[in-house]
């Protein structure tokens, strides 16, 4: 019985251990959940205080003369005014379930719905669970498991903070004479600019989930009528599919114009399948087609102050950085020309098999350009850049020469932050070699002392945990070791790629990054036709001779057109790779 007890306070000691555990890490996110909760939730209590309705039912519902069907009490004393000379008491009954509704009745129902101090706290406790319904939605549809990486905090910040305002457009904008009615509420609701920022800022998974939670959001703002949260989740979702083929900042204007036109088509739809008459179409389309144009335009003015305040890796802010005309891509050039064009090819081959995975090709592109920026410090340490034929490691010792590479990472992480480059590419920096060792210097070292452990020789960082990142890690790898390649013809290239890679899963290096195998077969290949293009065999020109050669002169060279003699032989590689299985 003892050891029972014993056990079961172990399990509840270690339940609140883990507990703390969770808070300590996620405290700020847990917070920012409850001040977002009691930010709508104020809105909520505002709306049920100001909202026509007595336990429950809008005063519409009443009239002189009609039969109740259920009885109302009155749930505090109010005394009689000149708008409204009745005195309600205090538990007193103002329907009577079953009997007719007096005219007196109806000015006591109607004295209590319009009154500020009569609050509808049914109504006010039905949205808020709702409101705890979708919290605990959004929480799992946040989660590493359905999103596919980790929430970033000034993720969930703006996405609060934009659900709070639709909220509060639903909510209070039908309080508005012009904008009563399922059908024209919609206009007022910005929850397609919602979805474009989320799209452009954090991506097409986070938008998809978060017009999700918008259109649930909505329907309780709008008293459960479902016309406005099934607009508000398809023009949402329309943004976030829209927006994703932009690529230029003037995109965004063509992409408001197809959203204007595509609002007017759903609300036709939903007027069609609800039996709605056409009364009101003049207002309503003008206005959903001027609430889906404006939502592309405020976006375009929005994009920049938000992309340099949460500093996010947006479309239009990893075009600007793949410009090869900034300053420190033009210092990299220049300092380290070696490593620039490395960089370039790596970029290249991410890209290229990062579209055929369906993963983010332009992240993986600029973030390969930017991989090796703190080799700009000492390029002359790493051997694309050595051209005169020293290599400074054969006067330094095995790990200096491995501390001296390795610093690189650290030196990029610390560049990077200093331009303020998004996170996802600080990422890719920093995980681009893992926890890989250095085998080179640590077999040199080994020779001379066989007890040097391989942790020493080995990168401080930690494997990918994003496709991207992974990507870039086997570009560089392949890109770097296909140089020393004899004689790169398909067929060889595709079996020494095939084994890098498997070096990298046989090092741990890809456990997470969720990359299926399918997915590294697909990268194989984007490598292998890549490469094979950049190493294709050409034949020696006629009368060409080596440049380098006494014999040879300018004035006795015969001069051939290489338009009419230069025979690729990619065909024939291929050839050879069919031939070799």
């Amino acid at each position: 019985m003892s050891k029972t007890t014993n056990e079961k306070k172990s399990v509840i000691h270690a339940a609140f251990d883990s507990m703390g555990v969770f808070i300590k890490a996620k405290w700020n996110i847990l917070l920012l959940f409850v001040l977002g909760f009691l930010a709508v939730t104020a809105v909520v209590y505002f709306d049920a205080s100001t909202t026509e309705t007595v336990a429950s039912y809008t005063l519409e519902e009443y009239e002189i003369g009609q039969i109740a069907d259920k009885t109302i009490f009155a749930t505090k004393s109010m005394s009689a005014d000149e708008q409204y000379p009745v005195a309600i008491e205090e538990g007193e009954k103002i329907i009577r379930k079953g009997f007719p509704i007096g005219e007196e009745d109806y000015l006591k129902l109607k004295k209590m719905a319009e009154s500020p101090a009569y609050i509808d706290y049914r109504v006010f406790a039905d949205r808020v669970l709702f409101l705890m319904l979708i919290a605990a939605l959004w929480w799992l549809l946040f989660s590493p498991v359905l999103l596919g990486r980790s929430v970033q905090f000034k993720e969930l910040m703006l996405e609060a903070l934009l659900f709070l305002i639709v909220y509060a457009a639903a909510s209070l904008g039908s309080k508005a004479p012009v904008f009563q009615g399922m059908y024209r509420l919609p206009v007022l609701i910005p929850g397609a600019l919602s979805a474009f920022l989320v799209a452009i800022l954090f991506g097409q998974i986070s938008a998809l989930y978060f017009s999700l939670l918008l259109s649930f959001g909505v329907l309780a703002a709008a008293g459960f009528q479902l016309v406005p949260a099934i607009f508000t989740l398809a023009s949402a979702l329309t943004a976030a599919r829209i927006v994703r083929l932009s690529e230029r900042r003037i995109d965004l204007v063509f992409a408001s114009l197809v959203l204007a036109l595509l609002n007017i088509v759903y609300i036709t739809v939903l007027k069609v399948i609800f039996n709605d008459n056409f009364a009101d179409i003049v207002f309503v389309f003008a206005g959903l087609a001027f609430n889906g144009f404006i939502s592309g335009i405020l976006v375009l003015g929005l994009l920049t102050p938000l992309e340099t305040l949460l500093n996010t890796a947006s479309v239009f802010r990893l075009m600007d950085l793949s410009d090869l005309n900034t300053p420190v891509m033009r210092r990299m050039l220049l300092t380290a020309s070696g490593t620039y064009n490395h960089s370039m090819l790596v970029g290249t081959l991410a890209e290229s098999a990062c579209k055929a995975i369906g993963a983010n090709a332009l992240l993986a592109r600029v973030g390969a350009y930017y991989h090796d920026l703190g080799k700009m410090d000492q390029p002359e340490y790493f051997v694309e850049n050595q051209t005169d034929g020293e290599n400074k490691h054969d006067d330094i010792n095995p790990s200096l020469s491995a501390s001296v590479i390795k610093s690189h990472v650290k030196r990029g992480v610390e560049k990077a932050h200093q331009l303020r480059l998004p996170q996802q590419i600080i990422d890719i920096i920093a995980e681009h070699h893992g926890n890989s060792v250095l085998q080179f210097f640590y077999a040199k070292a080994k020779e001379k002392d066989s007890s040097v452990s391989p942790e020493d020789f080995a990168y401080p960082g930690n494997p990918p945990t994003s496709v991207e990142s992974a990507v870039v890690m086997i570009a560089d790898t392949v890109e770097s070791a296909c140089r020393t390649l004899d004689k790169p013809s398909v067929s060889r290239l595709d079996k020494f790629i095939q084994s890098l890679i498997q070096g990298k899963i046989d090092t741990h290096q890809l456990d997470n990054c969720q990359l299926t195998f399918g997915e590294l077969t697909k990268i194989r290949e984007a490598f292998v036709q890549i490469l094979a293009g950049y190493y294709h065999s050409r034949i020696k020109y006629p009368n060409q001779k080596d440049p380098d050669s006494a014999d040879q002169t300018a004035s006795g060279a015969e001069h051939t057109d290489p338009s009419e003699l230069e025979i690729e032989l990619s065909d024939k590689m291929i050839d050879e790779a069919k031939n070799n299985g």
